[in-house]
């Protein structure tokens, strides 16, 4: 592992370490795929979902029941990025080798962070951006529409002035949002309760999205034209509900309302086919 020089790949690198360290992956097989360019993507896969000679858990099931973070996201290989698909849809992953077969649950909530190019400065108002299109594109290419689609919610953050910064008011205070938070979840434990395995609007159903997430005429409008302008898939349409019944719930509103699907909607926008000519 001393001996990967490429930035790209230093993180994963101490992530491997650790794993040698508590005995996850031996020694000698880490330093063999690393060596050995064309099976650096199947250690990063191992390391993610888990697997190997002796099989132990990847980050995923580690972080079953909390938080996976995958910093700089499409630093990271297609390939590696493609197996989250799954695991983020069924909330398991199932490894199946010539010596066994074995199960993990992986039950997470993904957060990723990236920039808007390999530079970091496209759309930033104070720099200029030094990537051609065809650089930008490759980039963000590394990240799948079916990756995408799994993911609920997509911000974009602009850099914030420094006139705005020094202003130093204060926000919504943690303790406020985190009872927000808290009376949410109450509120979607007891709508789930007889539903065995189902404790968030996240695990939702389709028949449940029907039942406790339909959208009103003027709602099912918006919905539509959204769907034809931005060009989304049927999975981000399920995603749309189920976060637009989460802001409800926030709202403490038992029905879902047409300025809960609209903020939903604008929490896609990574889904929009003209993102790269938007300029932001």
């Amino acid at each position: 592992m001393i001996e990967v020089k490429n930035g790209n790949h230093i993180k994963v690198g101490i992530l491997l370490f650790l794993y040698i360290i508590i005995g996850i992956v031996p020694v000698q097989s880490a330093i063999l795929r690393t060596e050995n360019p064309t099976s650096k993507s199947y250690t990063y896969v191992v390391a993610l979902v888990g697997g190997g000679n002796n099989p132990q858990p990847g980050e995923i099931s580690l972080a079953h029941n909390g938080v996976l973070f995958l910093d700089e996201m499409p630093e990271l290989s297609r390939s590696v990025l493609e197996v989250l698909r799954q695991p983020l849809e069924d909330r398991k992953i199932s490894i199946a080798r010539a010596k066994y077969s074995v199960e993990y649950p992986c039950s997470f909530m993904l957060v990723a962070s990236m920039n808007p190019c390999p530079c970091g400065y496209y759309g930033d108002p104070t720099h200029n951006c030094a990537c051609t299109p065809g650089q930008i594109q490759r980039y963000m290419n590394k990240i799948s529409g079916p990756l995408l689609d799994r993911i609920d919610i997509h911000c974009e953050i602009q850099a914030v002035p420094f006139a705005q910064l020094s202003q130093m008011q204060p926000g919504e205070p943690s303790e406020k949002i985190r009872e927000r938070v808290i009376a949410a979840r109450k509120i979607q434990e007891e709508r789930f309760r007889p539903f065995k395995g189902i404790h968030c609007n996240a695990m939702m159903t389709e028949k449940m999205l029907h039942q406790f997430a339909e959208p009103d005429e003027q709602s099912l409008d918006m919905l539509r034209m959204a769907m034809e302008r931005l060009k989304l898939s049927a999975r981000a349409y399920s995603r749309i509900l189920k976060v637009a019944r989460t802001i409800a719930d926030l709202d403490a509103s038992e029905r879902v309302q047409s300025q809960h699907i609209a903020e939903a909607i604008g929490y896609r926008n990574l889904d929009r086919g003209d993102w790269a000519e938007r300029g932001i």
